[in-house]
């Protein structure tokens, strides 16, 4: 009996022991896309492991300094200014009704749907010393050039306004979403505490919406640390213009993945900082009263001064950049407008297209892999694979062209050698490894979307259609994606968009004579035909409202009763 008793004891034991082993097993197809997806990342990894050769003494002793300090100035100047330009904006739509406010909360977003190279231009344009504004000086002052003093766009300065005026977004976007979701029952107990409309703004809302502050931050600063254009075209030693000039102008492939390498270092620095941050940081809300908002009137001296606060980003990130691109886009549009524009136009609507596609059902299978066998070792592996995001476009285009470029030489020596015959470049010089790169770069956006969509639907949705021999695809079909369309919309169109204004892995990785609208921008630009730039930036510029303007209407609606 004891023997007996032991025995299903064991069995019992050893079925559970397999049960648990079973649902931690991590999926096939999540370890092949993981492992695929993360190729550039590991390529660029590892090449640290390599020997340094006598290019970084040279790299060292005249511009390895530049790119640490330069790039250290932009984090810190563009941090401390986005922060500036979105915080107390957020505050004051969400809390607030003045004059514009019920306009200003979705387009004080609009600079968001500009890349920084595009208001780079335009602002030079305007401003250099040919610029109609320093011309019109010239004129009204009789003065020449070197008599008098102009700020000087194509500078440090210049690039941490440029990356400033289209990045805050990112701060202001979280910031506000938080001050929605904040319970007025907290605020009103601190009015009743003595604390003041600015009081209660300093020590409890702020606090509270410190955590989404600091993501829309780490944003913010990875996006600056990832700018090509911008740095490029004003003349800045950073880390992405480095690997741009050693790569093309040294023709030191793993230099310039070394330094992609350390580059990435400061991307994973702030991932880590931002993810301990939100571990130190336990602050909750005390109530669960989200009854609606019921903002204040702001009226006279207060309600202009606010006006002028929430105005003054949009002005100069947007209205400013746009009315010269439209004034430059009138004069040269029939200069622009020939059968090369419409090829541009197909080749990015093509790209941004297919990419798109591709990423939301890459997303779909995924999030359904996870959502049916659930565990963390396939938690982790998603997590794993959504960390392209953070990536700099220029070190995963490196990443991706080296294991290509390496396997097409590889087998067009086979071929030749054995067949006598060429393979050419079979995948390094195709749209595959470009749509390949822009997958790696943007799958984070579809898969954070889908992921966050499926945990709103009730397992026993699935049980209950189950029960009817509803097949997975059907469920999914049926049920599911009309549930989630709305959300696998927008992030459809924040890829679309993406990847449209998606410059540094473009440059590298597309085929011989294609050409986008983001290149032949940069082109234009750095040929200084601004006029004829303006055309192909300001179609960018179009295309990327929209998705914004969803963004800010759904965030508004996240809360009862909020207008």
């Amino acid at each position: 009996m004891i023997v007996s008793n032991s025995v299903q004891y064991l069995q019992r034991k050893s079925s559970l022991i397999c049960d648990i082993l079973k649902r931690s097993s991590p999926s096939l197809a999540l370890i092949l896309f993981s492992s695929f997806f993360c190729i550039p990342v590991l390529i660029v990894c590892g090449s640290l492991f390599l020997p340094f050769d006598e290019t970084w003494t040279h790299l060292v002793d005249t511009v390895l300094s530049d790119y640490v300090l330069n790039s250290f100035y932009l984090l810190i100047g563009v941090g401390f200014f986005s922060l500036l330009l979105s915080v107390v904006p957020a505050w004051l739509v969400t809390m607030y009704k003045f004059p514009g406010s019920r306009y200003l909360q979705w387009a004080i977003l609009l600079p968001m749907s500009m890349p920084a190279y595009i208001i780079a231009y335009s602002y030079t344009g305007a401003f250099d010393a040919a610029g109609p504004v320093q011309t019109t000086i010239r004129d009204m002052t009789n003065l020449q050039y070197n008599e008098y003093w102009f700020p000087e766009i194509r500078s440090l300065g210049g690039a941490i306004a440029m990356l400033s005026f289209v990045l805050y977004p990112y701060i202001y976007l979280l910031a506000r979403a938080s001050f929605i979701e904040q319970s007025v029952c907290v605020l009103e107990v601190s009015r009743t505490l003595g604390c003041n409309a600015l009081g209660a703004f300093k020590r409890v809302a702020l606090p509270l919406a410190r955590p989404a502050i600091i993501v829309g931050l780490s944003l913010v600063l990875m996006e600056t640390l990832a700018d090509y254009g911008t740095v490029q075209y004003f003349g800045i030693s950073a880390f992405t213009t480095g690997i741009f000039k050693t790569w093309f102008g040294m023709d030191n492939s793993l230099v310039a993945s070394q330094l992609s390498a350390i580059l990435l270092l400061f991307v994973f620095v702030f991932l880590f900082l931002e993810r301990r941050s939100r571990k130190l940081l336990t602050l909750h809300h005390t109530s669960n009263r989200y009854s609606p908002l019921t903002k204040e009137k702001l009226t006279g001296i207060r309600g202009f001064l606010s006006f002028i606060f929430c105005f003054t980003p949009l002005l100069f990130g947007f209205i400013i950049p746009v009315s010269f691109l439209v004034d430059w886009a009138i004069n040269a549009y029939s200069q622009v407008f020939d059968i090369d524009f419409y090829r541009l136009f197909m080749n990015s609507i093509f790209l941004a297209f297919i990419t798109s596609l591709l990423a939301l059902f890459i997303a779909l299978l995924l999030g359904y892999i996870n959502r049916n066998n659930f565990s963390l070792v396939n938690r982790f592996l998603v997590r794993f694979i959504s960390l392209g995001y953070a990536v700099p476009g220029t070190v995963i285009a490196i990443g991706v062209l080296i294991p290509f470029a390496w396997f097409d030489n590889k087998l067009d020596n086979f071929l030749i050698t054995n067949f006598n015959t060429s393979s050419g470049l079979l995948i390094s010089g195709t749209l595959f490894i470009l749509i390949f790169a822009y997958l790696v770069r943007f799958l984070t956006i579809p898969i954070n979307t889908v992921e966050a969509s499926l945990e709103k639907i009730k397992p026993g949705v699935d049980e209950v259609a189950k029960t009817t021999g509803m097949s997975h695809f059907n469920l999914m079909k049926k049920i599911h994606i009309p549930i989630m369309r709305g959300s696998l919309l927008t992030c459809l169109l924040l890829v679309f968009v993406d990847v449209l204004k998606e410059l540094p892995a473009t440059l590298i990785l597309r085929p011989f004579n294609f050409n986008t609208l983001a290149v032949r921008t940069f082109e234009l630009a750095n040929e200084e035909r601004l006029a004829e730039a303006a055309v192909p930036a300001l179609a960018i510029v179009i295309a990327g409202i929209i998705p914004v303007i969803i963004i800010s209407n759904s965030i508004s609606r996240s809360r009862p009763g909020y207008e």
